[in-house]
């Protein structure tokens, strides 16, 4: 297929690219969506580069599924409703139109579970397959859950378990996320490690953490657990009042104490998660 057959084949598994807030989609020079006016919009890109994210030999399917379930995992962590997104892909001619076409199917089947209208985006060739994807959210106007409003005396809670194998398909923990909102006072998705992105969420919010225990996944190590990254489940902060919810585990405390201060076992928890410049 030339380009022009491309985005066409890609705009019809789309469904057109209209619906949800999305007036123009696939086929023009720009998407158009239109919020409604009680709404906050949420933007939020995320990369995907082979060797990288992925090694060459993860399915395509698997690929386009986590392309778009990193950027959603993100948008789950604001207490938010994904819209729709923009897809940027390039790859190597050599690996062009059944690999295109199967990456999509990947991501448009997840795209299709969650309500997110794939509205356009860009195809080119690369020596390395790289794609990039943003997502539009939305949520009641003032209501988007942030890293920075964890006090001393909420509980510190985990949506699963943590060290689960990282080449499999993402599943993010949007309606999760929704329930929590007007209830977590804080609350970050775990893509980079437990001890990096409590870290950040403390540092953020101007406050310690105290860790209690660990979930750790079937098969998984406690330093993996701690520090390995891509487990993509929610990391939040809920007043003493609340119960966690159906599903969520407590795994400690906000305290107070130097803001990003983290103690395990009682011993300060480094933040050792992913890095891409260590």
């Amino acid at each position: 297929m030339n380009e022009l057959e491309l985005v066409e084949k890609l705009r019809k598994m789309a469904g057109g690219g209209r619906s949800r807030g999305v007036i123009r989609g696939i086929g023009d020079d720009c998407a158009l969506f239109r919020p409604k006016p009680a709404e906050d919009l949420l933007l939020k890109t995320d990369q995907l580069i082979e060797a990288v994210h992925f090694p060459k030999t993860m399915r395509p399917e698997i690929v386009g599924q986590r392309a778009l379930g990193r950027a959603l995992s993100d948008i789950a962590a604001a207490g938010a409703d994904p819209r729709c997104c923009l897809v940027a892909l390039a790859l190597p001619k050599s690996r062009a139109d059944q690999w295109i076409l199967a990456f999509f199917r990947g991501l448009l089947a997840l795209a299709k579970r969650t309500g997110t209208v794939l509205a356009g985006g860009d195809i080119s060739h690369a020596g390395a397959i790289h794609c990039s994807v943003m997502v539009v959210g939305v949520v009641a106007r003032g209501k988007a859950l942030t890293r920075a409003g964890a006090r001393p005396g909420d509980q510190l809670c985990v949506s699963g378990r943590l060290g689960k194998r990282w080449d499999q398909g993402i599943e993010p923990r949007l309606a999760l996320g929704r329930k929590l909102a007007g209830k977590a006072t804080a609350c970050i998705d775990l893509s980079d490690g437990l001890s990096l992105d409590l870290y950040r969420l403390c540092k953020a919010s101007r406050v310690a953490a105290r860790v209690d225990r660990v979930p750790i996944a079937r098969g998984a190590t406690l330093d993996r657990a701690l520090h390995g990254g891509e487990d993509y489940e929610l990391l939040f902060t809920l007043p003493a009042r609340f119960k966690p919810l159906t599903g969520t585990m407590r795994i400690g405390t906000i305290v107070p104490g130097p803001a990003g201060t983290v103690w395990f076992e009682g011993k300060i928890l480094p933040p050792r998660g992913y890095d891409h410049f260590k």
